[in-house]
């Protein structure tokens, strides 16, 4: 096993484009996206529109260095602020296979 940190967002769905052209930027290409996050917060329920989308949440997934979570936490700080969601990050071990 290898030791990684884990970054966990849930940012509005249409954001996640944006956001992964930022991670790239960066040098971040592997991620996770699972579409369709639902959930409660400081800004109230986040259930989505089922026909358009509208108000939906995507969950965002990355295991990557500590350095690149220092980078991750920064570029996604911004858009945090401006549309709010949640950014998690924490000591994780990757199953080498």
């Amino acid at each position: 096993m290898k030791p990684v940190k884990k970054v966990e967002l849930v940012v509005d769905a249409h954001e996640v484009p944006h956001l992964l052209e930022q991670l790239k930027r960066i040098g971040v290409n592997d991620y996770t996206v699972i579409s369709e996050a639902h959930g409660r917060g400081d800004r109230g329920s986040r259930a989505g529109d089922v026909f358009s989308g509208v108000f939906d949440n995507s969950y965002v997934m990355i295991a990557c260095t500590e350095t690149q979570a220092r980078q991750i936490v920064e570029t996604v700080r911004p858009i945090l602020k401006r549309l709010g969601g949640i950014c998690l990050v924490s000591d994780a071990m990757w199953v080498l296979h």
